[in-house]
């Protein structure tokens, strides 16, 4: 990615990322004309950057969060048991 963009999109205030995350979810700018591809494409990017140069992974678009593990290993498995149907 140029250095050139990266630092335009990082100079950027959160009214315009909030803005452009807003178009992309609608598919429309705020005056109501349906965002190209090309521009849903670059409206994506810079929110992605943005996001990386200014927000914490967590709250990042496309986050998703794994979870923890609780320890170094999953509880201890239990062998099944088969049990015979009853024909009575």
């Amino acid at each position: 990615m140029a250095d050139d963009y990266r630092q335009s999109v990082q100079q950027m205030d959160r009214q315009v990322y909030d803005q452009l995350v807003t178009s992309l979810s609608t598919g429309r700018w705020p005056d109501g004309r349906a965002l190209t591809e090309e521009q849903r494409q670059h409206a994506m990017q810079a929110v992605i950057t943005w996001g990386e140069i200014h927000l914490p992974p967590n709250e990042r678009v496309g986050f998703i969060d794994k979870g923890a593990k609780a320890g170094d290993s999953c509880d201890d498995p239990q062998p099944l048991s088969w049990k015979e149907p009853n024909h009575d």
